[in-house]
């Protein structure tokens, strides 16, 4: 499953590696979008495949910032 970012934000905090273990709403990565945090939570349990940000990336609203299955 890919996560997109729900709106333009640039990435704070990375939460989760290649790897991890992951649970409904567990939060994945934070985004910063008019100094307000913005937390991305995952839609479903799984392990994470890949991790498509790092921190100080900007990302576009749909652009998809990591991968679970």
């Amino acid at each position: 499953m890919e996560i997109p970012a729900p709106m333009p934000a640039n990435v704070i905090e990375v939460l989760v590696s290649v790897g991890d273990k992951v649970e409904v709403d567990q939060e994945l990565v934070i985004l910063e979008s008019m100094k307000m945090e913005v937390p991305v939570p995952a839609p479903e349990a799984g392990r994470v495949t890949e991790v498509l940000v790092e921190v100080g990336q900007a990302v576009s609203e749909g652009d998809i910032i990591l991968r679970i299955e």
